[in-house]
């Protein structure tokens, strides 16, 4: 079964971060998601680790290795 919320989630990292882009910056740019769920962006931006992505793939990965 889908999730719709993770796939809309997943779409903003596809489409609306700019890459190559800093943890500040990927932070930033999934805060403006009005569309996602209550605490999500809190979730994303206490396990996002700082560095600098190439890709939504990258944030992904890093991501996973948080949970």
């Amino acid at each position: 079964m889908e999730n719709p919320s993770l796939a809309v989630e997943l779409g903003h990292l596809k489409n609306h971060v700019k890459y190559p882009a800093n943890r500040a910056q990927v932070v930033a740019a999934c805060n403006n998601m009005s569309d996602q769920l209550p605490g999500n962006a809190e979730w994303f931006a206490k396990n996002l680790p700082e560095g600098n992505y190439n890709s939504a793939h990258e944030v992904l990965g890093a991501l996973l290795k948080q949970v």
